[in-house]
């Protein structure tokens, strides 16, 4: 036992997590075969315990809304929560990570392929038959072996969360401590669903004729991965250009796309590597990983823009700011910034710049890129509605596969399979953080454009006032107060701003 203060919940809790994400990082891009999650937990066991979450309780009501000593307690506590949550439920995480690095997918043909790879395979596999068998054969081994993984880990946390009795139940806690209005956004998220509606149902044949030639009733969700794959557009994004490129941007833009040395690019091909890209932060500002498996095309592109703007961000963090500072806080801010960069493959002008698609070709991508983005919004707000109806159940567990399914392919047409209802679920609402990042990056867009014109991306003044002015700060505000603070008088965030470029987009 230790007499905990502050201090030493600050200085034990950023040693903790910094040792939690390097092995996080080892697993997830293939350098370990299983985590070992548990050692770390009991190595800190004093700021994970009992008394430390009663100081952060303590120090988060205590102290007077508006503050920043409640503001760096309100960080503390979530970041708490969190990690008690995650030390009763390490050694699951131990074993699903295990499983996800080892897992093999076999066809009925005898087809074999990793886990970690399917995604990929199915969206570069253009035979239909071969693809839909791929997906089927993926579905039966999660159905089997990861939904119970996953579920079993919800299920717990949940009830973990909840004996804590900080609110009437885990949505009700969850509200009490981030200040996010789950209510709000499921309530703006089926009115984007309903005013995009028209739009959806007038755009998605004409993709689906045009690249897979099938129709709406026809589709799955291994179909919209082909689609979205876009592989006709391969040769306007080489491989070879992809990391010169984004680089080539950075630096017209002022900023070093390796911030001293501080990113590190993990871009090796690796079994066991995740097919997701991610970003590792190991050490805020100092080490931070940006790892990537290769897809093909405009895939790799917009992925590896979406983390660069994560890392440069995680990279640029005031190295004076706490702990809290540093590392917690709203990730919707984090995510902004990543989309702000990955929203560069809606923008013409980058385009024609940074890849290799040519004038004859950028009508029809940037119609195509239109449509991913409708198609994602609506992905992510039919996900938090789901969400909500599963974090509040007091009911059947097992009657929620069939919510899943309906909710999901209704927003989306895509039919999607019951399988992955536990599996594609953002935990702890992850997805209340996309949805608000792709409302703030659309103001940070406007704001941009204003303050140094459409071309912003290779403007060199723009560089250092994004450090100086976003990236420094870590996330020490939430989405709505640097909202409010860039755009003074503006509009509360929303989906209008991300509607009207849809519209733009799809227009042509």
């Amino acid at each position: 036992m230790i007499d905990l203060t502050l201090e030493r919940l600050r200085a034990d809790g950023q040693a903790f997590t910094e040792d939690i994400s390097r092995e996080s990082y080892l697993a997830h891009s293939g350098h370990k075969a299983a985590a070992e999650f548990t050692p770390i937990y009991d190595r800190y066991a004093d700021v994970l315990g009992e008394e430390a979450l009663d100081l952060t309780v303590e120090l988060f009501k205590g102290t007077a809304d508006g503050t920043e000593e409640h503001r760096s307690a309100g960080m503390l506590l979530e970041w708490q929560l969190e990690s008690q949550a995650s030390r009763s439920l390490a050694e699951l995480d131990e074993r699903e990570t295990e499983w996800e690095s080892s897992a093999i997918i076999t066809t009925t043909e005898g087809r074999q392929l990793q886990y970690q790879a399917a995604a990929i395979e199915i969206a570069n596999e253009k035979d239909r038959a071969q693809r839909l068998m791929l997906d089927d054969a993926r579905s039966e081994l999660v159905e089997r072996e990861h939904a119970p993984l996953r579920l079993e880990r919800l299920q717990r946390e949940k009830e973990y969360i909840e004996s804590l009795g900080l609110a009437t139940d885990y949505n009700a806690a969850f509200e009490e401590i981030t200040g996010v209005s789950l209510g709000k956004l499921a309530v703006d998220c089926a009115a984007f669903l309903r005013d995009t509606q028209a739009m959806w149902d007038e755009t998605l044949p004409r993709h689906l004729r045009k690249s897979l030639g099938i129709k709406p009733g026809e589709a799955t969700r291994a179909d919209a991965l082909a689609l979205l794959r876009a592989s006709e557009y391969d040769g306007g994004f080489p491989g070879g250009m992809l990391q010169g490129s984004v680089a080539r941007q950075l630096r017209e833009m002022n900023i070093d796309p390796s911030a001293g040395g501080r990113i590190i690019y993990d871009v090796a091909e690796r079994p066991g590597k995740r097919a997701r890209a991610f970003c590792a932060p190991t050490r805020v500002p100092e080490e931070v990983y940006l790892v990537l498996r290769r897809h093909g095309g405009q895939n790799d592109y917009a992925a590896l823009l979406h983390e660069s703007g994560h890392a440069l961000h995680f990279a640029n963090v005031r190295d004076d700011y706490p702990f809290e500072y540093r590392w917690l806080g709203d990730n919707s801010v984090t995510e902004s910034y990543a989309m702000l960069f990955d929203h560069r493959m809606q923008d013409r002008g980058w385009l024609l710049r940074y890849t290799e698609l040519g004038k004859g070709n950028i009508e029809d991508f940037l119609r195509l890129a239109g449509f991913e983005e409708i198609h994602y919004i609506r992905r992510y707000c039919a996900k938090l509605i789901y969400e909500v109806e599963a974090y509040g159940t007091r009911g059947d567990w097992n009657a929620l596969p069939d919510l899943y399914v309906d909710t999901l392919t209704n927003a989306t047409t895509f039919q999607y399979k019951r399988a992955d209802a536990f599996v594609d679920f953002d935990a702890r609402y992850y997805s209340t953080r996309y949805l608000r990042a792709w409302q703030l990056q659309a103001l940070l867009s406007e704001c941009l454009v204003e303050q140094f014109d459409q071309d912003w991306y290779r403007n060199p003044a723009a560089g250092p006032w994004m450090i100086g002015e976003l990236w420094s700060e870590g996330q020490r505000e939430t989405a709505e107060e640097i909202a409010a603070r860039i755009r003074v008088g503006s509009d509360p965030l929303s989906f209008a701003p991300l509607i009207r470029n849809i519209e733009k987009l799809l227009a042509g």
